[in-house]
């Protein structure tokens, strides 16, 4: 107990722990951010300066320093706030490899889309999800057919990416036997990721399906391609 007493009293009476918030700011930003969830659990007003919105606009300067300079864009899926702008940059730069005027929408509609299908007891259908998605890409000035294959790229790095737990089968499994809605071009979800839907069902995801399930998701899967590969039959 009186070991207890002494560490709160370093802690809380070293010249360190009185430092104000802006000094805070300028030392925790230069402390790897994988750190940050270990520094707030020290004190308080620590935790408080790493969900501050200033800690993660210097970190977004430091690390992405044109950031500042891009302009916030049209189209339904909003930039957000400091944080939220770091990860989508993070990403970008991590998943894509982009470097440019649209690599931070790009991160942002990743983001979107992985966390409606992550995240939503019943996310839109895939149409509007795609959709959505494209018409960012249109607003900020890509033309159709670019805005089509930037969608595909983010559905196909967010399936890659979801947790592989229950949730995931059961939105794949919606994905997949959802109907062909009928939608203008370029709204049409590309075959490649339909395929990624469909492979992920019957590879990481097979020992999920009961006997019914399966031959219900394998016949929309022969309907929707020809061929399909043998190691998809094998229930």
């Amino acid at each position: 107990m009186s070991d207890n007493v002494a560490n709160n009293t370093i802690v809380d009476y070293t010249p360190f722990g009185k430092l104000p918030d802006h000094l805070l700011v300028e030392i925790f930003v230069r402390v790897p951010i994988s750190e940050w969830a270990q520094i707030s659990c020290v004190r308080r007003q620590w935790a408080n300066v790493v969900r501050g919105e200033c800690l993660w606009q210097a970190a977004l300067t430091r690390t992405y320093p044109c950031a500042h300079q891009t302009k916030r864009w049209p189209g339904p899926i909003p930039r957000g706030m400091s944080r939220r702008r770091y990860t989508a940059l993070y990403v970008s730069k991590r998943i894509f490899a982009l470097d440019g005027e649209m690599d931070e929408i790009v991160g942002h509609a990743y983001l979107f889309l992985k966390e409606q299908l992550e995240f939503s007891d019943m996310p839109p259908t895939s149409s509007i999800l795609h959709g959505t998605i494209i018409d960012q890409f249109i607003a900020c000035g890509k033309s159709r057919d670019i805005a089509n294959e930037l969608a595909s790229q983010i559905w196909l790095a967010a399936l890659d990416n979801l947790e592989d737990n229950e949730h995931t089968f059961l939105i794949l499994k919606r994905l997949a036997l959802e109907g062909d809605v009928f939608l203008p071009y370029p709204y049409t979800k590309s075959i490649k990721v339909q395929w990624k839907v469909f492979e992920k069902l019957f590879t990481d995801f097979r020992d999920c399906f009961s006997h019914v399930d399966y031959y219900d998701v394998l016949g929309c899967a022969k309907n929707k391609f020809q061929p399909i590969p043998s190691a998809w039959m094998g229930y």
